[in-house]
């Protein structure tokens, strides 16, 4: 659970004759993540691709493309079937074909119904004008401008310029008209000239383009309108064509993109072997309970003419790289997993049957053995073992919140288990409530009943243990939505008990049990804390154990010596609720019967604590100027009594506002439930309790008005406080697994398992 799924580096050496049915037998098994060669070895050469895999990637390339077109995606799949050669030839070219030509007719339809909409979005300020579109163009001694500015300033800035000879301006709202007779006698331009331009632009005109059309500006925009129609009509009937094509090719494209995938997946991978002009080595890892499985469908596969070859196996310290078990060493491999004699056996096998000579045969395997024996394992890449998390079922949705820091690295310890047992814990101890538990399981199996996405399916199933443990904290506290109703008619009715066993802290009647909540955070932190120093003195053993004691004994020793001296009262300067007979533990409200530790235990703890600082010094100088970490990590902790504290008390205030509340005399706080507090005041006792005051009267009890403003508060307020926690619980639980927790003995950056194969969704391989 702690450690990921022992891997195995695995090598496969044989003749290139047998290398294409290797890679079916190796794609198939979906078990080798292969390692690419590194061209470490003399006279060994990548592998090339296998032919027909450029023609598989383009073919690919016009799946994915038309796919893209008609928009599919894996909801229109259908059955699995067979896709042939033939198919993907003749059936993928008249697709291809049908396909273009739509989506050309398509693209030709837009662009020409973009262009209408243009014209009509230009037009309309001229229709806001009313002046026919013939009347703004062809004059040769009148200057014409439309656009958009403030007609009392074109008009004053006009009136003022001695170019010009007259004018004329008609506006309506913008839009502006200007007619201009310049002084000059040369006949202007179409349109305005760069005088009368300049002078418009210095009145912050800004000026349209004439459309080139004649009539009125509404006739003109009816006509565009009337083709714009036409234009979408048209637009829709080759769009449900395409639509009606979707559904009639969506199943082959997909299937053949899978198939044509696991082509191009399949001629790719000689790349990553290591090869000569007769034989080749692959290596790869796999899980180390798999070997055999390999071997053996190898061998059935092609006899022989393959030598596999487990070169080591990965321990969970160092790079991940083992000392060789002697199971795995006898024997021992030359490069690539195979012996000088199982290489030239594997060629000789083979190589005969080509064009060279037994003789050439045989100088080239002298030349193989001299350049890859090394009487000892050579691999062709120092890649480190990929992580497959080994963690049992319930705990698998929890493997999402690690890797929002990173996937764990194949040595060093994999948290998801412990995020198992602690998040959950603290999230429903800080919200404790059956009704808001229930609802968070509701929430959690809906994200994961009701997605594909594996991120969200996790996130469902930690929703679910989340609510679960709210839950199970709600009855202990005896709360439902912040009511004590579970006290009330469980603790107290059914099983005969004085009240729930667990109290928020609250109300005064159970004020210390606020106090407890805060002191059980500190312990629940110190251990928390030393089960990551645990596990970081665990990993550093491997330096030995004088570095391991320094480098995480060390925090330890500081750790648990401080907070023994503070629970011994800190020489007087520790609060009254960690030791003496005021302490949470000597009955207030925990009836433990401790009072702290002796003034002895507290020095030996301050001891043990120097020691610890001076380990840390003499091992990690750097690391001393964090010697207080062991304090405030721990203080960090008290945010669960906070949360839980603040929580209780949002809920209350909701409840408050509708039911009301009234207080008797042994300090507890009632809600108006089944009679309204003022009722209560004058019956002037609540189970032989006095009742002194009113806090709240209760919207339900002040009239209809009253009562439907008071329920919308109830739904309103209960649901903000179920969203708050999911942003203040949950992330405060998970603060507290990724800065104060995993910053002990976790850094992640492992490399995922990917074998070589395909997972099949839309083929079947027969």
């Amino acid at each position: 659970m702690l450690r990921p799924e022992q891997m195995s580096r695995v090598s496969v050496t044989g003749s290139k004759q047998v290398m294409e049915s290797v890679v079916e037998t190796v794609h198939d098994l979906r078990l080798v993540d292969l390692s690419d060669y590194d061209g470490a070895w003399e006279g060994f050469e990548p592998g090339t691709p296998a032919e027909g895999g450029d023609a598989a990637s383009e073919k690919l390339v016009t799946v994915r493309s038309l796919k893209s077109i008609l928009d599919v995606d894996e909801a229109d799949a259908g059955p699995t079937r067979l896709v042939t050669e033939d198919a993907l030839d003749e059936e993928l070219e008249d697709i291809r074909e049908e396909v273009n030509e739509l989506d050309d007719r398509r693209e030709e339809l837009r662009d020409e119904l973009r262009t209408v909409e243009e014209r009509i979005d230009s037009v309309e300020p001229f229709a806001a004008l009313g002046i026919d579109l013939d009347l703004l163009t062809g004059y040769d001694s009148l200057a014409v401008g439309v656009g958009e500015g403030d007609a009392e300033t074109i008009e004053a800035e006009l009136a003022g310029d001695d170019s010009v000879a007259a004018f004329e301006v008609f506006s309506e709202g913008d839009a502006v008209a200007v007619f201009v007779y310049p002084e000059a006698t040369d006949p202007v331009e179409e349109g305005v000239d760069a005088s009368v331009q300049d002078l418009l632009v210095g009145a912050n005109f800004q000026a349209y383009d004439v459309p080139e059309a004649e009539g009125s500006p509404e006739e003109y925009i009816s006509e565009l309108n009337h083709r714009k129609q036409q234009l979408e009509s048209k637009l829709d009937t080759v769009e449900d064509e395409l639509e009606d094509l979707k559904l009639d090719v969506a199943g082959f494209l997909l299937a053949a993109e899978e198939t044509l995938a696991i082509e191009a997946q399949k001629a790719e991978a000689p790349l990553s072997f290591a090869t000569t002009e007769n034989a080749f080595v692959a290596e790869g890892w796999l899980p180390t309970d798999e070997y055999e499985r390999l071997e053996s469908a190898l061998a059935d596969a092609v006899g022989d003419h393959v030598e596999v070859e487990e070169l080591e196996r990965a321990d969970y310290d160092g790079e991940g790289h083992a000392t060789h078990a002697e199971d795995v060493t006898e024997g021992a491999p030359a490069a690539g997993g195979a012996t000088e004699a199982d290489l030239g056996a594997s060629v000789s096998a083979d190589a005969t049957d080509g064009a060279e000579s037994p003789a050439e045969a045989e100088a080239e395997q002298e030349q193989e053995k001299e350049t890859v024996a090394d009487g000892g394992n050579v691999t062709m890449g120092n890649d480190s073992p990929p992580v497959i998390q080994d963690n049992p079922g319930a705990a698998k949705p929890f493997e999402a919140l690690v890797e929002v820091i990173n996937r764990p690295k194949y040595t060093e310890f994999d948290p998801t288990v412990l995020v198992f047992l602690t998040f959950p814990a603290f999230f429903g101890f800080m919200i404790g409530d059956l009704g808001y538990g229930i609802l968070y399981m509701g929430l959690g199996y809906w994200l994961y009943s009701s997605f594909d996405s594996d991120v969200i399916r996790s996130l469902g199933g930690v929703g679910m243990w989340a609510g679960g443990f709210t839950a199970i904290f709600g009855v202990l506290y005896g709360e439902i939505f912040g009511l004590h109703l579970i006290s009330s008619y469980l603790w107290e009715g059914a099983l005969g008990m004085g009240g729930s066993p667990l109290h928020k802290g609250l109300q005064p009647k159970y004020g210390s049990y606020a106090m407890g909540w805060l002191v059980l955070s500190l312990l629940a932190g110190v251990v928390h804390l030393a089960i990551g120093w645990v596990l970081d003195f665990i990993e550093n053993l491997e330096h030995g154990f004088m570095d391991a004691l320094g480098e995480s004994g060390s925090w330890l020793m500081m750790m648990f010596g401080m907070w023994t001296w503070i629970f011994a009262g800190a020489f007087g300067s520790a609060p009254p609720i960690l030791y003496g007979s005021e302490s949470v533990f000597a009955g207030n409200p925990l009836p433990l019967g401790f009072t702290g530790f002796s003034p002895t235990v507290g020095l030996a703890g301050l001891a043990v604590f120097f020691v610890g600082l001076g380990l840390l010094t003499y091992t990690e100088p750097i690391e001393f100027v964090e010697f207080l970490n062991v304090l405030v990590n721990v203080l960090s902790y008290t945010r669960l009594a906070a949360v839980l504290l603040a929580k209780a008390g949002m809920a209350f205030v909701v409840n408050l506002l509708f039911f009301g509340v009234y207080v008797t005399g042994d300090g507890a706080w009632h809600f108006g439930i089944g009679h309204s507090p003022a009722h209560m005041l004058e019956k002037g006792t609540y189970h032989g309790h006095e009742v002194t005051n009113v806090m709240f009267p209760g919207m339900m009890h002040m009239g209809i008005a009253a009562l439907v403003v008071g329920l919308l508060i109830l739904v309103v307020g209960h649901l903000l406080v179920l969203a708050l926690g999911v942003t203040s619980a949950g992330l405060q639980a998970v603060r507290l697994e990724y800065v104060e927790f995993f910053g002990k003995f976790y850094e992640g950056g492992g490399r995922a398992y990917s074998p070589f194969g395909y997972d099949r969704e839309y083929t079947t391989e027969d």
